[in-house]
């Protein structure tokens, strides 16, 4: 059993979250957190808990437009390149019976959208059985920093999937 996280993140925020997500994953199974430029073009047949997740940009998953305006207000930008809209664009339907499940980081405001919702929505559509609803992660402001307790919210809620998913799945013996 294995875990792909796969996260786009502009000021470090989302890529924090992701990292702590993975931490909680790693109580139950591998979890490899990878960067959406870096991820891979389809998910690998032997990961069974697929999580990903990014930054909400105008109200949903960032955009290019919205990538260069967040790299106008830093000089080391995380995710320069593909966002997760790109990389779920490209991403074939489901051909394994790998689960999901989704995040997003955003500012605390009443009315945000959704970047996980969205991202969710897409990977039901390519057939991929979501494990839990999305989950949304708090920043103070545009670029940070995170609001206090979110990295122990995220590592208990990578930890509670991790779980899940690996008490439907028998392991196997070594042999």
């Amino acid at each position: 059993m294995r875990a792909l996280v796969v996260y786009e993140s502009m000021f470090g925020n989302t890529e924090t979250i992701a990292r702590a997500i993975g931490e909680g994953i790693d109580a139950s199974m591998h979890a490899d957190v990878v960067e959406v430029g870096a991820a891979p073009d389809t998910v690998p047949a032997d990961v069974t808990l697929l999580v990903v997740g990014g930054p909400t940009h105008a109200f949903g998953m960032s955009w290019p437009s919205t990538r260069r305006d967040a790299a106008q207000r830093v000089t080391a930008v995380v995710s320069r390149d593909r966002g997760i809209r790109e990389w779920l664009g490209g991403l074939p339907g489901a051909t394994t019976a790998t689960e999901a499940t989704t995040f997003d980081t955003r500012v605390t405001s009443r009315v945000t959208g959704s970047a996980a919702r969205a991202a969710s929505r897409r990977l039901d559509r390519l057939g991929y059985p979501m494990v839990a609803a999305p989950v949304s992660f708090r920043v103070s402001d545009i670029t940070g920093p995170l609001v206090g307790g979110e990295l122990d919210r995220a590592r208990a809620w990578g930890k509670a999937l991790g779980a899940e998913v690996a008490a439907r799945r028998p392991s196997r013996p070594i042999s």
